[in-house]
C-alpha cells in the first residue's frame, strides 16, 4: 500500500501535536514541582495531593479537542429514566423514618464568596432571612429533623480556600446544636496563562498578587477532595450509606423522606447509587444542565459542551425541557468504588477568566453531577420548583424575603395565599447589585403575593409597606430619581420619569 504526500503531512501534523502537548506537561510538571518546594511539611503534602488531581486533569485537557459531545449521538433519555416526583411520593414514607436518616448524610457546597452580590467572605454567611444566613437556615433544617425524629443526620461542609477559615469561626456558634458538622476543603489549584500554559504563581503563598494564582476547581472536585480527607471512609465506618448533596445557597433543598424512601426502600443490589433531582425549565434557566442518553448512558450536558452551532437548540425549551437542580442523592460506597477505581470521569470545563493587569488565564473546572454517567443504577426524579430556590443575586433575595415565603424550622414554603405555584420574576437593575445598596433602598421588602414580574432600573426606593401586583415595570432615567411612596399599592404600572418624596 502506497502513502500519499496528504497522509505524511496529517502524520507529521500528528507527531508534532504529541510533541507538543508532552513538552506542555513536561513544563508544567517542573513549574509543580517549582512551587511544591516553596513550602514543608503538612502544607506540602496537601499541595502534592492537590496537584496530583490536577495534574491529571491539565493531561485530559491537552489531549482534548473539539466539544466533548457529538450533537447527532444525543438521545432523549428512556422515559423511565425519569420519573416525576408525584410517582416517588406515592411511594410513601420509610417505614422507619429514623432508620433510614441515619444512613443519611447531608453536604452542603460551600466554597463560594459573596462577590457577586458585594460581600466579603464567604456567601453562606450572607443574612437572608430575618437575620438568619444560608448557614444559619442549614443547621435549624437538620436539627429540627434529628429533635423530631431523633436521630443523628451530620452536616458536612465542603469549604474552599477562601471560605475555611471564616466558616471555621463560625461554627463555633453551633457547639450546642443537635447537628454534628464535619468540613473538608475542595483543592486549591493553579490558574494556567492562556498563552504559556503555565502556572502563573510564584508560590504557594496566599497573599499579594500571588492570591490571584489560585482557584477552587468546581464542585466535581467534591469526589477525590472527600476521598482525600478521610472523611468518606469515617462516614461508610460510621454506617452511613447516602449523601444528599446540594448548593448551600439553594434554599428549596431540603431533605425530602420521600427521596430518601425511594433509596432505602429497595433490595441493597438494585438500589440507586446517584439520583439527580431535575425540574422544569423555563427561560430563566436556558444555560442549565440537561440529562440526555449518550452512548447507552444517562449524562449531564452542560452548555459548555455544546458545539457553538447547537446552543440555541440546547436553549430551547421544547426540546430540553428539564434542568439540573445540583440537588443529588448518591452512594457512599459507590463513591469510594468508582474514585479508587479511577473510573470518575467527569468532562473538563474551560473557564477563562481576565486578571486585574489584564493578564488572560484559563481555569480547569468539573461539574459533581456530571458524574452520573460513572455510576450504575442511576436515576433523575423531575421535582417541584419548591426545591429549587437558589439565591444567586439581589433580585432572587427580594423573593426570599419577602412574603411570598414562609419560614418555619430553617425552611422556606410559599404562602397559601400566592394563586400560583410559579415565583414572580423579578429583575433588579445595577442600583440594587450589592447587598448594601440593596438593603437602602428598600424601607420594608413589598408585598409581592400577587406579583408576577417586576422590573426596576436607575435610582428607585420603596418606602414601608408597599403592595406590587401583575407586571410592575419602575424606570428611573439617568439624573432622575423615583420615590415609590410608602403604602403605595402598582398594580400592571409603568412609572418612569422622577418622582421625589421629600420630608417635611
Amino acid at each position: 500500500m502506497s502513502l500519499t504526500v496528504t497522509d505524511l503531512s496529517q502524520g507529521k501534523m500528528t507527531e508534532f501535536q504529541e510533541e507538543l502537548r508532552q513538552q506542555h506537561e513536561l513544563s508544567m510538571h517542573r513549574e509543580l514541582e517549582t512551587l511544591l518546594s516553596t513550602v514543608q511539611g503538612t502544607e506540602a503534602e496537601i499541595a502534592r495531593k492537590d496537584f496530583e488531581g490536577f495534574k491529571k486533569l491539565f493531561h485530559r485537557f491537552l489531549l482534548k479537542e473539539g466539544p466533548s459531545v457529538d450533537w447527532a449521538k444525543i438521545l432523549r433519555p428512556p422515559e423511565d429514566s425519569i420519573q416525576p416526583y408525584e410517582k416517588i411520593k406515592a411511594r410513601g414514607l420509610p417505614d422507619d423514618i429514623a432508620a433510614s436518616l441515619n444512613k443519611l448524610v447531608v453536604v452542603k457546597l460551600n466554597g463560594g464568596l459573596g462577590t457577586s452580590m458585594g460581600c466579603k467572605g464567604p456567601k453562606s454567611l450572607i443574612s437572608v432571612r430575618n437575620e438568619n444566613t444560608f448557614l444559619d437556615l442549614t443547621v435549624q433544617q437538620i436539627e429540627h429533623l434529628n429533635k423530631c425524629f431523633k436521630t443523628n443526620v451530620p452536616l458536612v461542609l465542603m469549604n474552599s480556600f477562601n471560605t475555611d477559615e471564616d466558616t471555621k469561626k463560625i461554627l463555633k456558634k453551633y457547639a450546642h446544636h443537635r447537628v454534628k458538622i464535619h468540613t473538608f476543603n475542595q483543592s486549591r489549584y493553579p490558574r494556567i496563562n492562556k498563552e504559556s500554559l503555565l502556572p502563573i504563581g510564584k508560590d504557594l503563598g496566599m497573599t499579594g498578587e500571588n492570591a490571584e494564582a489560585w482557584y477552587p476547581p468546581g464542585h466535581g472536585d467534591t469526589y477525590a477532595s472527600f476521598y482525600n480527607s478521610g472523611l468518606l471512609d469515617k462516614l461508610i465506618a460510621e454506617g452511613k450509606e447516602y449523601i444528599f448533596i446540594s448548593n448551600i445557597d439553594n434554599l428549596g433543598a431540603t431533605v425530602d423522606l420521600f427521596i430518601l424512601n425511594h433509596l432505602m426502600s429497595q433490595p441493597p443490589d438494585r438500589r440507586c447509587e446517584f439520583i439527580m433531582e431535575v425540574t422544569d425549565k423555563t427561560r430563566a434557566d436556558v444555560k442549565g444542565g440537561t440529562l440526555i442518553q449518550y452512548d447507552n448512558h444517562l449524562r449531564l450536558l452542560e452548555i459548555a459542551q455544546v458545539p457553538k452551532a447547537h446552543v440555541d437548540e440546547f436553549k430551547s425549551v421544547t426540546k430540553f425541557k428539564i434542568f439540573n437542580t445540583n440537588n443529588l442523592w448518591i452512594s457512599l460506597p459507590a463513591i469510594k468504588r468508582v474514585h479508587e477505581k479511577n473510573a470518575m470521569d467527569l468532562e473538563i470545563i474551560v473557564n477563562p477568566k481576565t486578571l486585574e493587569g489584564g493578564l488572560n488565564v484559563i481555569q480547569l473546572e468539573t461539574a459533581v453531577g456530571a458524574a452520573i454517567k460513572s455510576f450504575d443504577n442511576v436515576l433523575g426524579i423531575n421535582v417541584p420548583r419548591s426545591r429549587f430556590l437558589p439565591v444567586k443575586t439581589t433580585s432572587d433575595l427580594v423573593l426570599v424575603m419577602s412574603n411570598l415565603y414562609s419560614l418555619d424550622a430553617g425552611s422556606l414554603t410559599m404562602s397559601r395565599e400566592r394563586e400560583f405555584l410559579t415565583t414572580p420574576h423579578v429583575k433588579l437593575g445595577r442600583s440594587f447589585t450589592k447587598v448594601q445598596d440593596y438593603l437602602t433602598r428598600f424601607d420594608s421588602i413589598p408585598d409581592i403575593l400577587e406579583l408576577d414580574h417586576l422590573t426596576v432600573s436607575g435610582d428607585v426606593t420603596f418606602g414601608k409597606n408597599v403592595s406590587l401586583k401583575g407586571t410592575v415595570i419602575i424606570i428611573a432615567n439617568h439624573g432622575d430619581r423615583i420615590d415609590i411612596p410608602a403604602g403605595a399599592v402598582l398594580e400592571n404600572k409603568v412609572v418612569s420619569g422622577n418622582l421625589r418624596i421629600l420630608d417635611h
